[in-house]
C-alpha cells in the first residue's frame, strides 16, 4: 500500500477499480455504554484515535479503535448502518468497505487499525454523502459511532493507476501563490497522460487550489493539498505562515462641503477639483449637482476653497485633468436646456479655471464618465442602445472638439472608462469589462478606430469600474450591487486577448465605487461608500478570496460610522485625497 506524504495520519491507497474522484472528509464521534460487567472494573470504554479527519480527494483511511477500559471485549463488529445523500436521499451502487469487519478480540490497552475504503462504480452520480459505521459489542450494544461524509465529481481515467506530487512549496507565506506538479503512471508504473487533475485543500478554510494545482493559503497553520486522478492520489502538507502587513491611516486636513453632495475629484500639483451630484436640501435651501469646486492645498492640513465654476447641469459627476496640467474636462447630467454634455477649462491659473467651450452635440442624455488622455478625452455617454455608449473627442482644437470615433458593446450601458497603455478598459455593466485597443498595437485601434481586444463578464457583473496594472497584469473591477454587498473582482490580463477571473475581494456592508493604485509599491485604495477607505496589499501572484489571506493593511471611516461615504480615491504626493459623498474633501496619509 502507498502512503501519502501528510504526517499527520496514515492514509492507505487500496486503488480499488473505480473511476471518480472522492472528496472524503470524516467525521467521528464516540459513544460508550453504561454497562458494568465487573463492579471493580472501570467499565467499557472505546475510543478512536482521531475526532475528526479529513481526506478530501483521498479515497482510503485508516484509524484506530482502543480498548481503554480494564477489561478485553471481543468479538467487535464494524458495520456501516446508513448511507445516503447528506440531503436524505438513498444512495445507489455506492459501497463502503471495511477492514476488518470484525474484531475478534480487543483486549485493555490494546488498539486495532481499521482500513476505510469508498467504492463507487461507473454512473454514481456527483453529490454529496454520509455514511455511519458503528462499532457493536453483543453484550454492550453500540460503544462506537463513526460519522462519514465525503463527495464525488467526476475525475476518471481508468489508465492512471498512480499520481505523485512531484513539486511545489513546503512553506508558504499566507497570501502568496505556490504551484504544484504532479506525475501519473498505469498499473505497471509507466507515465500515462491523464485528464486535468482534481484538486483540494484540506480542511477547506485554509486555502485555495485552482485547476491547475496552483495554491493559496488562508489561514497559518498546516494546510494538506490534495490531488487525484482516476485511481491515483497523493497529497503533501503545506505551512502556511502569516502574512503580516499593516499600517495606519491617518487624517491630515479637510475641505468641507456640506451645502451640496460630493462626487469626484482631481489632485493635479497643488490643486483639487471636486465635483457635485444630485440635489441637496440645506440651509441655504435646494442646491444642485452643478459646481466645480476648486481647493488650494499648498498646506494639506488646511485646505482652502479658491474658486467655483457653475454650469447648467444636475451632476458634474466627473472631472479629469490632462497630465500637461494646462486643461480639465468635467461632465454635466440633467442640464435645464437638455444640452448634456462636457464642459472643457483653461487651466493657465489652476487655482481659478475659465471655460474653453461646453461641447454636447448628440450628448443629450448626458455625460457620466470621462477621461483625458493627450489630445482625446473618452466620454461615457448615458444611456442603453446604440446612440450611448463610448464616444471619442479630438480637442486638439479645444475651442472646437470634433467627435472622432464611438463604440457601443452593446446588451447593457457603459458607465466608466479608463485609458493606459493605449488600452481603453469600458465598465460597460452587464456586458462586462470590455478592452479596446486605441493605440497600443495588439490589434491595429487608434482613436478614430477602436478595436475590441477582449471583453470578460465577471462573476456578478455590474461591472461599475476598473483600474488596470500593467506591471502586475491584473484589472481590479468593482461590482456596484446594492443589493448585496459589492466586490472587487481581480482579471488577469497578462494575455489581454484572454482574460480571465482569478481572485475576489469583498467586504461585509455596501459596495465598492473608484480605485486607485500604488503601482510601485503593489497597494490598491478601495473606496466603499458606507466602508470608507480600504488599503489592501495586491503584490505577487493573486488568487482565491483576498479577503481570507490578512492582505488589508488598514481601513477608516475618518468622519464617523454613521457620516462617511466615500466616493473615490487618489493618491498625490504621498498623501491620500478622498471625495466623500456627505461630507466633501478629506486628506489621509498612510503608513505602512
Amino acid at each position: 500500500m502507498d502512503q501519502t506524504r501528510t504526517g499527520k495520519l496514515k492514509v492507505v491507497f487500496q486503488h480499488n477499480r473505480v473511476s471518480r474522484t472522492l472528496l472524503l472528509g470524516l467525521s467521528i464521534a464516540m459513544a460508550s455504554s453504561g454497562c458494568f460487567l465487573d463492579p471493580d472494573s472501570n467499565g467499557p470504554s472505546f475510543a478512536f484515535d482521531a475526532q475528526t479527519i479529513d481526506l478530501a480527494l483521498t479515497r482510503d483511511t485508516a484509524f484506530a479503535l482502543s480498548n481503554n477500559g480494564s477489561d478485553a471485549f471481543g468479538p467487535i463488529s464494524l458495520v456501516v448502518t446508513s448511507l445516503e445523500t447528506t440531503a436524505g436521499e438513498a444512495s445507489t451502487g455506492l459501497e463502503l468497505v471495511v477492514t476488518p469487519a470484525e474484531i475478534g478480540t480487543l483486549n485493555a490497552g490494546e488498539s486495532r487499525t481499521i482500513v476505510v475504503s469508498v467504492a463507487a462504480p461507473d454512473g454514481t452520480p456527483d453529490n454529496a454523502y454520509r455514511a455511519v459505521l458503528v462499532a457493536t459489542v453483543a453484550e454492550l450494544g453500540t460503544v462506537a459511532t463513526v460519522e462519514l461524509h465525503f463527495t464525488i465529481v467526476a475525475c476518471a481515467n481508468a489508465d492512471v493507476a498512480a499520481v505523485t506530487i512531484t513539486d511545489g512549496p513546503t512553506t508558504l507565506r499566507q497570501g502568496d501563490v505556490g504551484n504544484f506538479s504532479v506525475a501519473t503512471a498505469d498499473a505497471a508504473g509507466n507515465p500515462v497522460s491523464g485528464p486535468p487533475p482534481c484538486w483540494e485543500v484540506v480542511p477547506s478554510s485554509a486555502g485555495f487550489v485552482d485547476n491547475s494545482g496552483n495554491f493559496v493559503g488562508y489561514e497559518p497553520g498546516n494546510a494538506t493539498v490534495v490531488v487525484q486522478v482516476g485511481q491515483g492520489a497523493d497529497s503533501v502538507d503545506v505551512n502556511v505562515t502569516a502574512r503580516n502587513v499593516s499600517g495606519t491611516l491617518n487624517v491630515v486636513g479637510a475641505g468641507r462641503v456640506d451645502t451640496r453632495f460630493t462626487s469626484d475629484l482631481w489632485v493635479h500639483g497643488n490643486v483639487v477639483y471636486t465635483g457635485t451630484w444630485g440635489t441637496r436640501s440645506s440651509s441655504a435651501g435646494q442646491q444642485n449637482g452643478n459646481t466645480l469646486f476648486v481647493w488650494d492645498i499648498t498646506d494639506a492640513t488646511a485646505p482652502i476653497l479658491t474658486d467655483s465654476v457653475r454650469i447648467d447641469a444636475r451632476v458634474v459627476n466627473d472631472v479629469k485633468v490632462r497630465s500637461s496640467g494646462d486643461l480639465a474636462v468635467i461632465t454635466h447630467e440633467g442640464s435645464g436646456d437638455g444640452q448634456n454634455g462636457i464642459t472643457l477649462l483653461d487651466l493657465t491659473d489652476p487655482l481659478r479655471p475659465t471655460i474653453i467651450t461646453r461641447f454636447s452635440s448628440s450628448l443629450t442624455t448626458g455625460v457620466h464618465n470621462a477621461w483625458v488622455e493627450g489630445n482625446f478625452v473618452y466620454l461615457v455617454v448615458d444611456g442603453v442602445s446604440p446612440t450611448s455608449g463610448l464616444r471619442i473627442l479630438d480637442i486638439s482644437n479645444p475651442n472646437q472638439p470634433q467627435i472622432a470615433s464611438e463604440f457601443y458593446g452593446g446588451s447593457s450601458f457603459l458607465h466608466d472608462v479608463y485609458v493606459r497603455d493605449g488600452l481603453a478598459f469600458l465598465s460597460h455593466w452587464n456586458a462586462g469589462l470590455i478592452i479596446l485597443d486605441i493605440g497600443n498595437g495588439i490589434v491595429g485601434g487608434t482613436p478614430d478606430n477602436p478595436v475590441e481586444v477582449s471583453r470578460i463578464l465577471t462573476q456578478g457583473g455590474q461591472t461599475h469600474n476598473a483600474w488596470y496594472w500593467p506591471a502586475g497584469g491584473y484589472v481590479f473591477v468593482g461590482e456596484e450591487d446594492f443589493g448585496s454587498p459589492g466586490i472587487t473582482h481581480v482579471v488577469d490580463v497578462k494575455d489581454l486577448q484572454r482574460p480571465k477571473e482569478v481572485a475576489t475581494f469583498r467586504v461585509p456592508g455596501t459596495t465598492p465605487h473608484n480605485f486607485w493604485m500604488d503601482d510601485a509599491a503593489g497597494v490598491l485604495y478601495l473606496s466603499w461608500y458606507e466602508n470608507g477607505i480600504r488599503v489592501l496589499d495586491v503584490s505577487g501572484d493573486l488568487l482565491g478570496a483576498l479577503d481570507q489571506q490578512n492582505r488589508e493593511m488598514a481601513s477608516s471611516v475618518y468622519n464617523g460610522p454613521a457620516l462617511t461615504r466615500n466616493w473615490a480615491p487618489q493618491l498625490h504626493n504621498g498623501l491620500l485625497f478622498l471625495s466623500d459623498l456627505e461630507s466633501g474633501l478629506w486628506i489621509l496619509r498612510f503608513t505602512p
